[in-house]
């Protein structure tokens, strides 16, 4: 039994569904706002938008009991706030960890479509860059 199972066996068909529709389209939308990122004339919306998007993330999986994808969101949103009050372009560093990051959530979303365990999150995801340019 995977992730899918398990949600449905735990929660409304609705909510599940209407979760994974959620998380498919926060997940697809990620890639383009970390590159956006390292433009100065885009980089507020994006860090915000950001934001917004891990928080979403963080709240729902805590809701769905989704424990690692509740704290590896929670994580990722404590330094995104750190980003907000930097000044822009973010560090080449930190553009590879967000976007390993967002292979990490889009790995985990097809653990959802393919109902498997959900993967195991990678250590080197756990390693803050260094923020600062």
């Amino acid at each position: 039994m995977g992730i899918r199972s398990d949600l449905d066996a735990n929660f409304d068909f609705e909510i599940v569904d209407e979760f994974l529709d959620h998380y498919s389209m926060m997940v697809e939308s990620m890639e383009v706002m970390i590159i956006d990122l390292s433009k100065p004339n885009s980089y507020d919306r994006s860090v915000n938008e950001l934001f917004r998007v891990f928080h979403n993330i963080k709240s729902a999986s805590g809701y769905l009991q989704i424990t690692p994808m509740a704290k590896l969101a929670s994580f990722v949103e404590d330094e995104l706030e750190a980003l907000r009050k930097a000044k822009p372009p973010v560090s080449e560093e930190t553009t590879t960890w967000l976007l390993d990051i967002s292979d990490m959530f889009a790995t985990w979303q097809d653990d959802f479509k393919l109902d498997n365990k959900l993967s195991k999150i990678r250590y080197s995801l756990l390693k803050i860059p260094d923020l600062e340019k």
